[in-house]
């Protein structure tokens, strides 16, 4: 079995960068993924969007939260996350498509 990495978004207002964000994880080379969206009580459409791509994907998890702040929202996916790695984004980046497979490779040859 794949080394299962856990991607952990904190989410709060960012309707305008998700969808890039989230389009650039799903569509990784490396496919044994866990991603957590962690909705921070955000009062844009952020939320319905991490509802949307849940849906399509499931490898897709969202958690819905009152607003703490990005560390508690980070914790609150630690909680969550079962994977044997943790990485962590922001809503509004995006990342190379093969990132995550170097990142692990990387991190196993070291």
């Amino acid at each position: 079995m794949k080394d299962l990495i856990s991607v952990i978004l904190p989410v709060y207002n960012v309707e305008k960068y998700l969808r890039e964000a989230l389009d650039s994880v799903i569509n990784q080379t490396y496919k044994n993924l866990e991603i957590i969206l962690v909705d921070d009580g955000s009062p844009d459409n952020s939320g319905k969007i991490c509802d949307e791509y849940a849906v399509r994907d499931n490898r897709i998890k969202v958690i819905h939260k009152k607003n703490g702040g990005v560390s508690s929202a980070r914790n609150v996916g630690i909680d969550v996350a079962i994977g044997d790695w943790l990485y962590f984004m922001d809503p509004d980046d995006w990342i190379e498509l093969n990132m995550l497979a170097e990142a692990l490779n990387k991190a196993i040859e070291t």
